[in-house]
């Protein structure tokens, strides 16, 4: 059916796990060895000690660490000699069982070092010493005492067990007690480690510090509720340094603005790295999914080969907890109704081993799961038909849907194509709870398939839930938070481009956005906070939204800005209405609700069958390239690449910090350096004093910078004819851009000439 192969990675990761098990274990053995010394008879201390030398074991042959295996495995014998009563332990014994726990520990050290515990790794351990002190102990003379030789114990003598232990030294490794070294649950109370016992090879003097951190001292457990419980606390921090930053805004006092800057960085600091500590890779979730494919596979009669990449992709651990179900019920959908039995693979021409791949990546401030199927995918035409047939639509309904809108019938409450019901299918309770569920948590869902191919489930996810990024929007004077998630651009209509660009398709307002038709909702109607048509707008603010595989323009009347949020529960007065995501605190104290991008669109009968649909015939003639004009002040105009800009901000002068030679401000978590356009490209600086600056935001990731500009004027879509006038260092060109002649910027010379990268 499907046969899993270890990878490097995964390797390393159970070898990492056993060393801080074994470290931990070992500091433990100390204890328990000199405890033993003065309780000889207890056999829970016995007892313990033989269960821990015993998984070190175990675990050691699985890992091909051949000295620890044997080393352990004389100790082992001696142990379970001493716990079956047939020696006492005494002063030779117990010493004899602490110089094994030193050698354990040193190999285990080399093993930390160089990946591998044989002679070549470290020749300085001898273990033959050690291995044969243990032997001696279990000879008769071993049961007389070193150190009361009046208090002799009556043993009878023992035979020896030389040739039975050498034997055994070779024979398979143990590996019965493996999954021990995964159980690295997070539990409170914990006792301290003792201080480790002095390694049989000492470290030269003064190499210590050259040596990394050990994996044991590398790591430290934690109760899962105390991490809940700072993260609540870093989230009431955000919210006050919310607050301090909007008094600080307010009052003219440079030093509590220094104060309320370096509370904001450290603030940011500190959520970000309590943040992490929350953060578990998605393979821990996906574990369990190569049990589930071979059993449904062998249940249904498929053969199922399952791949997984990305494994190491991160999210909170309380999305972990959320997607698990749904993820689960994709994975049992894929080999149910995608994956054919062989036969059918085999008529087809496919292979057949049917390939279901698990893939995780970070994408754009959200984690992205991907379900593929290589199986017989989704026919339109019977998802159609069960929709009739079900009553979800009527047949003028499916006459007018596209291909893409009937595939999302599988998402309506109700909906199966199964012939009968059994207990993997056909009960009518399924995607749409996976929709639901992952709609919950602020993620999407979408599915792409084509017919004998296979099918493609898409689910995005935030990476965390309880400090988010946020656009702050105003309607009616009441404030509301979009998720950055969700957000796509900011677009500002007036005069002839409002009258040119907006128009109405059958009752829908649109909008012709770079050629393509993008629907209209105005908050305030949806929320029911007013009721003024677009169309008697004069001016419109648009922040252009996407959820799932629906795009549409959310009109609002003002823009305040964006913030990082603590995400709040609603009350279960509002848990019913599918428009509010949660609530979150202002920095004014006020409360502000969190809107739910896919739940408004759909309140609001967004039509998606025009997205895309039309092409504006303006654009379509010619080559056009979509620009962002720009003012360089006293009459000079330049143009850079729409694509090339991630996002336009202000920042007050007050703001802006020096570092070495360059002016820089906070932003984000990070520290945003400045280049001022005008000089970059060799043109005098503006002899106006503009106060905010108006800055372009060019980059991704860590390498953002910020391009310093007079203003904004607008975004254009222009058939550009560049000509060779003006060029030089940071400019392409020149060319004529709504009646006046405007350098075509060379952005990445500007951020090189800068030394910005």
């Amino acid at each position: 059916m499907w046969v899993e192969e270890r990878t490097v990675s995964e390797d390393d990761e159970i070898v990492q796990e056993f060393l801080v098990e074994s470290h931990e274990n070992l500091d433990q053995l100390d204890r328990d060895l000199v405890d033993l010394e003065q309780q000889p008879g207890s056999r829970e201390l016995l007892s313990s000690i033989f269960r821990t030398i015993h998984t070190i074991k175990g675990t050691s042959g699985f890992l091909a660490f051949s000295r620890l295996e044997a080393l352990t495995h004389v100790g082992e014998n001696l142990l379970s000699r001493l716990r079956d009563g047939e020696l006492t332990m005494n002063l030779e014994r117990a010493t004899a069982l602490l110089s094994m726990v030193d050698t354990v520990r040193a190999l285990l050290s080399v093993v930390e070092q160089t990946g591998s515990d044989g002679p070549d790794a470290d020749d300085s351990i001898d273990i033959a010493p050690v291995v044969q002190a243990l032997k001696d102990c279990m000879e008769d003379r071993a049961a007389e005492p070193v150190v009361e030789p009046a208090v002799e114990p009556a043993v009878e003598a023992v035979p020896d067990p030389a040739p039975g232990l050498e034997s055994e030294a070779h024979a398979e490794p143990d590996t019965s007690d493996l999954g021990e070294i995964h159980a690295v649950e997070v539990s409170p109370s914990r006792p301290a480690p003792a201080a480790a016992a002095p390694k049989p090879a000492a470290t030269p003097p003064g190499e210590e510090d050259h040596h990394k951190r050990s994996a044991a001292d590398a790591t430290v457990r934690v109760d899962v509720d105390l991490l809940d419980t700072l993260v609540q606390l870093v989230g009431e921090l955000v919210l006050t340094r919310n607050q301090i930053l909007q008094q600080a805004d307010a009052v003219a006092d440079v030093e509590l603005v220094r104060a309320s800057q370096r509370l904001n960085l450290v603030a940011s600091e500190l959520q970000e790295s309590v943040m992490k500590t929350r953060m578990q890779p998605i393979g821990q979730l996906w574990a369990k999914f190569p049990r589930v494919v071979r059993d449904l596979g062998a249940q249904l009669g498929r053969n199922v080969r399952l791949e997984m990449e990305g494994q190491e992709t991160e999210l909170d651990r309380s999305l972990l907890e959320a997607v698990k179900d749904p993820l689960t019920h994709l994975v049992r959908n894929s080999i149910d109704h995608g994956i054919e039995p062989p036969a059918e693979r085999s008529a087809a021409g496919k292979p057949t081993q049917g390939t279901l791949t698990l893939r995780a990546y970070h994408e754009s401030g959200q984690v992205v799961v991907e379900i593929i199927d290589d199986g017989k995918g989704i026919d339109p035409a019977q998802i159609g038909a069960v929709g009739v047939k079900r009553g979800l639509v009527t047949e003028d309904q499916l006459g007018r849907m596209e291909a893409r809108e009937i595939l999302d019938l599988i998402f309506r409450p109700g909906f199966s194509t199964a012939e009968k019901v059994t207990n993997v299918s056909g009960r009518g309770v399924g995607m749409d709870v996976v929709r639901t569920n992952i709609e919950r948590i602020g993620g999407t869902v979408d599915l792409a398939s084509r017919p004998g191919e296979g099918t493609t489930v898409r689910v995005r996810i935030p990476l965390t839930l309880a400090i988010i990024p946020a656009l702050i929007v105003g309607e009616a004077g009441e404030r509301f938070a979009i998720p950055q998630a969700n957000l796509v651009e900011l677009v500002r209509l007036e005069g002839a481009d409002l009258q040119r660009d907006v128009e109405d398709l059958a009752g829908t307002p649109l909008l012709r956005l770079r050629g393509h038709l993008l629907p209209l909702v105005g908050l305030g109607n949806a929320l029911k906070l007013s009721s003024t048509p677009l169309a008697e707008s004069e001016s419109l603010t648009v922040v252009v939204l996407q959820a799932d595989d629906v795009r549409f323009g959310l009109v609002v009347t003002d823009v305040h800005d964006t913030q990082e949020i603590v995400v709040k529960p609603i009350g279960r007065q509002l848990k019913g209405l599918e428009m509010y995501a949660g609530a979150t605190i202002m920095g004014d104290g006020r409360v502000a609700l969190i809107l739910d991008v896919a739940g408004l669109g759909r309140r609001a009968n967004v039509d998606t069958s025009i997205l895309g649909a039309e092409t504006d015939t303006r654009t379509a003639e010619a080559d056009t390239t979509s620009l962002l004009l720009l003012d360089l002040g006293d009459g000079r105009r330049a143009a850079l690449p729409l694509a090339e800009v991630a996002r336009l901000e202000e920042f007050d002068t007050a703001k802006i910090e020096r570092s070495g030679r360059n002016e820089v401000v906070q932003y984000r978590d990070g520290i945003l350096p400045l280049v001022l356009l005008s000089s970059a490209i060799g043109l005098p600086p503006s002899s106006e004093n503009v106060d905010p600056l108006s800055v372009v935001v060019h980059g991704s990731g860590e390498s953002l910078v910020g391009i310093v500009v007079d203003k904004v004027l607008d975004v254009v879509e222009e058939t550009i004819v560049a000509n060779g006038v003006g060029t030089r260092t940071g400019v392409l060109g020149s060319a004529v851009v709504q009646d006046k002649v405007t350098d075509l910027v060379d952005l990445d010379a500007v951020v090189a000439l800068a030394g910005a990268r």
